[in-house]
């Protein structure tokens, strides 16, 4: 656990002192070790850029950033979390990349009173009937990706596919989000050991359905480990992979490298996105981190940027939480993603583009933006959600 306080930055002007004397404190929970520990360093590089350009501030006060790593494992993420808010006294947690987490650490979360702004994880059950004022996830809600790609391939007539991803919550919303949309026939739905990384059993069962292409979520580790196994097995020139971005963006593509390329992904994001400030965020990543951002990466840049936009407007006081929390359900800013905006369960409503993976000029694999897919998207939970009044 690592505890960073910032150097007071001026700013913006707060409604009491004692607000300009206490920093906000933010505890940033995600995978920073094992095979997906790729996938918590994007979020966080992500994030301490938007503070690095806000002065390390949010709100015009300064930040309190606290590291915990979960190790991709909901009961260490939970003891995690639990010392942040009881301990560390956390007022926001972000970061957290997996939904099997989420779900073990929101409850301690919100019961003592925090918010939880995800950065990532966007479980289905906190988009529906478990939906929370103190929730709200920045990035989308897992089912919708597949929903956009299960739509694409529905109106371009593709007949039979093959359904992949790890037997958990994530995995399970990713492949329901498909099947909502996509009408075609199903030749094999499976769903393998979170945290496998050999496919060769699976593999040889997509070449005997021989499906007109494969649908698959294998984020981290596991996505390197199947794009690699299924090309060298000679299946994508003859059956397409089809993922979420998260199966093919730059947490995994460098390692990946040319067996990616010709793979298709839906996105809300990438990295070839033609709008300023994405432009600029990119090459600001870059020229920090020196390799190509991922959509983690960008969402939780957003997430920054969205917590100064809300607490700003509320003049820094998020200690005032049906303030903080009308604040953040009402928040403009400028994000990367270009439309977005919260629906009235706390998740997103946003555009999905068909991406490919190709070669950009220096040989790198990045998300070349083909089509827009879906605009003004919404989850399929919302009408499920009560959400109960400001507390």
């Amino acid at each position: 656990m690592r505890h960073v306080l910032a150097p007071v930055f001026a700013l913006g002007l707060l409604s009491g002192a004692a607000f300009g004397a206490e920093p906000v404190r933010i505890g940033f929970l995600s995978t920073f070790s094992g095979p997906s520990g790729q996938l918590g360093q994007e979020l966080l590089d992500g994030f301490n850029l938007a503070l690095d350009q806000n002065g390390r501030a949010i709100g015009g006060r300064p930040v309190e950033l606290i590291q915990g790593d979960d190790q991709a494992k909901p009961d260490v993420g939970r003891q995690v979390a639990e010392k942040m808010v009881e301990q560390d006294k956390a007022q926001i947690l972000t970061g957290v990349n997996f939904s099997n987490v989420m779900l073990a650490v929101a409850r301690p979360v919100l019961d003592a009173g925090a918010f939880i702004v995800s950065s990532n994880a966007g479980a289905s059950q906190f988009a529906g009937a478990q939906c929370n004022p103190h929730f709200f996830a920045a990035s989308f809600q897992n089912d919708t990706a597949s929903e956009a790609m299960g739509l694409y391939l529905q109106n371009k007539g593709v007949k039979k596919i093959y359904l992949l991803a790890p037997n958990y919550p994530a995995g399970k919303d990713f492949l329901a989000g498909f099947k909502r949309a996509y009408k075609g026939q199903i030749v094999g739905e499976v769903y393998t050991t979170f945290g496998q990384l050999d496919y060769a059993a699976e593999i040889a069962q997509v070449r005997a359905a021989n499906p007109d292409g494969v649908y698959f979520f294998y984020p981290g580790g596991m996505g390197v480990n199947f794009v690699k196994q299924y090309d060298q097995a000679g299946l994508k020139k003859t059956i397409p992979l089809y993922g979420p971005s998260f199966s093919l963006d730059q947490t995994v593509l460098p390692a990946i490298g040319d067996a990616a390329v010709g793979a298709y992904a839906s996105a809300f994001w990438a990295e070839t996105f033609d709008n300023p400030q994405s432009k600029k965020f990119v090459a600001d990543f870059e020229a920090k981190y020196h390799r190509i951002p991922s959509p983690n990466a960008a969402v939780a840049f957003d997430t920054a940027r969205l917590l100064d936009a809300a607490a700003r407007s509320i003049g820094g006081r998020i200690e005032d939480k049906p303030a903080f929390q009308k604040a953040l359900e009402n928040v403009k800013f400028e994000s990367l993603r270009g439309n977005f905006r919260f629906n009235t369960n706390h998740y997103p409503i946003q555009d999905f583009y068909l991406t490919e993976i190709v070669k950009d000029a220096q040989g790198r694999p990045v998300m070349a933006v083909r089509e827009k897919i879906d605009s003004d998207h919404k989850d399929a939970y919302v009408g499920q959600c009560k959400m109960p009044p400001a507390n």
